[in-house]
């Protein structure tokens, strides 16, 4: 995905809206380059990375589901690449299927990912990123230096991926 050259510069301390405001004002019409499920499936499982959904499917239109139809190449890579940095089991709960709260930088739209809560990445995430206080929601989140954003909604986290960094 192309981005605005001044964004990571700009875009440091900002809360998600706030952050979706300034992408969309800068005008980044560039779209991210998005994967079918065979192909994020492929490169989350060569990493070690798995998936699970109540309902054992991955289909896009239900929401029992874990798609990653049309997930951003971003951020299958941002996955992997906390996978690697952090050595921990990542298993994603959450994709791209409806059911999640909309929005620009939204799961359908292929920016957020949903994983378990595991004591290895609970650590890593706290001790590694900055806490930047309370979402809007209520949850508490932390902010990795790529600008990426980590929610803990209590049962999972709600990773929004801008850029492929960790």
């Amino acid at each position: 995905m192309r981005v605005h050259p001044m964004l990571p510069r700009v875009a440091v301390g900002l809360t998600a809206a706030a952050a979706t405001m300034l992408f969309a004002s800068l005008g980044t019409a560039s779209a991210a380059t998005k994967l079918s499920q065979s192909t994020a499936a492929s490169q989350l499982s060569a990493a070690g990375v798995t998936h699970s959904s109540s309902g054992g499917c991955t289909t896009r239109s239900n929401s029992t589901c874990t798609s990653y139809e049309q997930i951003n190449s971003t951020t299958v890579d941002g996955v992997i690449t906390l996978k690697r940095a952090s050595g921990c089991a990542i298993n994603i709960t959450g994709g791209t299927e409806v059911g999640h709260a909309s929005g620009t930088y939204s799961h359908y739209n292929g920016y957020k990912v949903d994983t378990t809560h595991n004591s290895c990445l609970d650590g890593y995430i706290k001790n590694n990123f900055s806490y930047i206080g309370l979402r809007g929601d209520g949850y508490p989140q932390w902010k990795a230096a790529s600008g990426n954003l980590y929610c803990d909604e209590g049962s999972h986290w709600d990773i929004t991926y801008f850029t492929s960094g960790g």
